[in-house]
C-alpha cells in the first residue's frame, strides 16, 4: 500500500478541499482490507472521496477496492403490536418476520444481525413481541430511522422500540416461570418443576400430593412405595403440559 503517512496527508488534503471537517488520523492494511481511523464519523460523501482516492493510487487495482463503509455494531430492537397467531391459526415464525422486513420500506437497507426471536407478550396474551438485532453504524444512524416509528402490516399497526441486548428470555429457577429475574420474582417460596407444588424437586417424593395416600379419592389413591420414584404424570407450571417446567419440549422454550 505504500507509506501510510503519505496516504493520510493526501486524503486529508482532498477532504479539506471540499471543506469537510473529517480528517484521517491513521491508516493500516490488514487481511480484511484497509482500516482508516478518522476524527469523527464520516458521511457518505466523505467515504466516496476516500474510496476514489485509493482507486487512483498507483499499484492498486481499482477493482480490488471495495466500497468504503463504516465499522459496524449491533443495535437491539423489538416490534410490538402483532398477533401471536396469524389469520390461518398458525403461530408467527421467524421466517414470517424476516420476510415482511424485506418488503417494508421502513426497513430498507437494514440487515438483520440475528434470527428474529418471538415470544408472547404474556403467558395468556394473544399478542407477540418480536426481538431482532440489526447491523448498525457507529453513530446508530440506521437504528434511529426505526426507533419509535410505526408501520402497518395488514390491519395491524405495529411499533419499533429500542431495547437492551436480549440474549434470551429468563426462566427463574425458583418459581420456574419466564420473563423475570431473581429480584423481581413475586413467589414466596420454591416451586417444584415436576408438579408445580410449593416445594423443591428434591423433596417431591416426600411432599407431593400425588405420592400420598388418599382413600377418599375415586378410585382410592395408594401411597407410592418407599424408595420408589414418583410414577405420576408431570405438570408444567407454564403450559400445563405433561413434562417438567425446564423441559426443552415446552412451547415456552421454543418461543
Amino acid at each position: 500500500m505504500g507509506d501510510a503517512s503519505t496516504h493520510v496527508f493526501q486524503i486529508n488534503a482532498l477532504l479539506k478541499n471540499v471543506k469537510s471537517s473529517i480528517r484521517s488520523e491513521f491508516i493500516c492494511s490488514c487481511s480484511g482490507g484497509i482500516t482508516i481511523i478518522t476524527n469523527d464519523v464520516p458521511n457518505p460523501s466523505d467515504l466516496s472521496i476516500i474510496g476514489n482516492y485509493f482507486k487512483s493510487v498507483e499499484g492498486i487495482n481499482s477493482n480490488d477496492i471495495p466500497s468504503p463503509r463504516l465499522s459496524q455494531s449491533k443495535s437491539y430492537l423489538k416490534i410490538t403490536g402483532l398477533p401471536y397467531l396469524q389469520a390461518d391459526g398458525n403461530k408467527i415464525t421467524s421466517e414470517n418476520v424476516t420476510d415482511f422486513i424485506k418488503h417494508i420500506d421502513l426497513f430498507k437497507n437494514v440487515s438483520l444481525a440475528t434470527k428474529p426471536r418471538i415470544i408472547k407478550a404474556s403467558p395468556k396474551s394473544d399478542m407477540a413481541i418480536i426481538w431482532f438485532d440489526i447491523w448498525n453504524t457507529q453513530n446508530s444512524s440506521k437504528a434511529k430511522l426505526l426507533i419509535n416509528y410505526s408501520f402497518n402490516l395488514g390491519r395491524h399497526i405495529t411499533m419499533v422500540r429500542a431495547t437492551n441486548m436480549n440474549p434470551g428470555i429468563l426462566q427463574y429457577h425458583n418459581c420456574w416461570k419466564w420473563g423475570h429475574s431473581t429480584f423481581s420474582c413475586r413467589a414466596h417460596g420454591s416451586r417444584c418443576q415436576k408438579c408445580s407444588g410449593p416445594h423443591k424437586l428434591k423433596h417431591h417424593r416426600e411432599l407431593a400430593w400425588c405420592c400420598k395416600a388418599n382413600p377418599k379419592s375415586n378410585p382410592p389413591q395408594l401411597e407410592t412405595a418407599q424408595g420408589m420414584p414418583c410414577p405420576h404424570s408431570f405438570k408444567c407450571i407454564n403450559c400445563k403440559g405433561k413434562h417438567m417446567a425446564d423441559d426443552y419440549k415446552c412451547p415456552f422454550w421454543r418461543n
